[in-house]
């Protein structure tokens, strides 16, 4: 395999609430230094890109030295919060934007899907803009024509084709915009967050075709998106970005679950000192933790994946046949499922006093959807409630492929189950 492209020290500077340098006396400053050969002084200051905290600089690096190779045929994931850089480095890559310092070498065509209708003219029809983008690309008319009837198959949009793109909805306008990118053959797609904006049969259309387009064509994808579950189908590496830096590059497994735990300021929750408790008293939950297969904790968790809930406790007399239920709850105060060692455990669990231990209640594929949700922990015995807290820990379910499909169930309702489905 070749490097179809290369990023190279790739930063991206702007200066607050202004465009361009905001001032005729910063532009001399810089035209004076490139003059007498010097660095642009304005490269030594700036601030790193965090929206959540208050600047001190009036400017701000929104890409701070990017380096990266993507190998022909490969599909390179991009995640990371908003406000990463994500949007910026596509931009850059697409030469939308120049980098402020840096290089990008490309071999070939790139087409790029940054938001809905990338390159379209309202007034042109569907068909004008097909040919208007195709030329951009570099293709001759003969090319386009081509693809013409399968771009306009492919986006469902036959019956609007020679009306407006102005009058077109957003998601019409997504669906021939993607038409137009993947069929006219760009050696390199760059495809943003906008398969969002799509419904659930153009996202399964067109997943299958950046596949086809990677493995069976051997063009590159780069790919930005929030949905974990696309970006682990699709993609075969990743890189992850915070406040303009690269945090993180390798497989994408490694990267999702990197994304996932990174940042995340929850930690193991203790339990001991809080006094919102009922129960009898002799026995305390003391800590809680949802952990992946890695033993590393999580609070953003994938439907489908496998977790483990790990309950620190210590019994303060003898009990017996004691049950422990860990119950989740969404943000409704809705009970969606629970665990209960006494439904799926033969042996019966005594506890002498001053037993102090832990258990792991190990689910292997994890049936919630996307939602906030929060663990509320009881502890039974032969002789009553033993223990019971509300609201011990808070989760996120950020998205998953619960059913191998790499697409997630829209409906937050219930639980997600594996079935099959049979239409005779």
């Amino acid at each position: 395999m070749s490097v179809i492209l290369k990023a190279e020290n790739i930063s991206k500077q702007y200066r607050l609430g202004v465009v361009g340098t905001g001032t005729i006396s910063h532009d001399l400053n810089r035209w004076w230094a490139r003059i007498r050969g010097k660095e642009d002084p304005y490269l030594k200051v700036g601030s790193v890109n965090d929206r959540s905290t208050k600047a001190d600089s009036a400017y701000v690096w929104a890409l701070k030295a990017i380096n990266f190779e993507v190998q022909k045929g490969e599909v390179l994931g991009i995640i990371g919060k908003n406000g990463a850089g994500k949007s910026t480095l596509l931009k850059i890559l697409s030469r939308v934007t120049i980098p402020t310092t840096g290089e990008i070498k490309t071999r070939g065509r790139i087409a790029s899907l940054l938001e809905v209708g990338t390159g379209f003219h309202p007034e042109l029809t569907g068909r004008e803009n097909m040919y208007l983008n195709g030329a951009i690309l570099g293709m001759t008319k003969a090319e386009i024509k081509a693809k013409e009837q399968e771009i306009i198959e492919f986006s469902g949009c036959e019956r609007y084709v020679d009306t407006p793109v102005k009058r077109y909805s957003s998601g019409m306008r997504v669906r021939l915009a993607f038409a137009v990118a993947a069929f006219l053959e760009p050696d390199i797609l760059v495809i943003d967050e906008v398969l969002a904006v799509g419904d659930a049969e153009f996202q399964k259309k067109a997943i299958g075709k950046m596949q086809d387009i990677s493995k069976g064509d051997g063009r590159t994808v780069l790919f930005v998106s929030h949905n974990m579950a696309a970006v682990k189908s699709l993609c075969t590496r990743a890189i992850v970005l915070e406040h303009g830096t690269t945090v993180f590059e390798g497989g994408t497994d490694e990267a999702v679950d990197f994304y996932l735990r990174h940042g995340q300021k929850q930690e193991s929750i203790s339990l001991e000192s809080r006094l919102d408790r009922l129960g009898r008293g002799n026995f305390i939950f003391r800590q809680v933790a949802i952990l992946n297969l890695k033993n590393k904790e999580q609070t953003d968790l994938l439907s489908g994946e496998s977790y483990k809930i790990r309950v620190h406790f210590k019994a303060l007399t003898n009990l017996k046949r004691v049950g422990i239920r860990i119950r989740f709850v969404d943000s409704n105060g809705v009970v969606r499922f629970l665990c209960n060692n006494y439904f799926v455990n033969n042996k019966v669990v005594n506890f002498n006093a001053l037993d102090s231990s832990y258990a792991d209640c190990l689910i292997p594929k994890f049936p919630l959807p996307n939602g906030y949700y929060c663990i509320q922990l009881t502890c039974f015995s032969a002789d009553g409630i033993e223990d019971d807290i509300e609201n011990v820990l808070s989760f996120n379910v950020v998205g998953g492929n619960f059913f191998g499909s790499g697409r997630e169930q829209g409906s937050k309702e219930g639980v997600l189950v594996d079935y099959k489905f049979i239409i005779n």
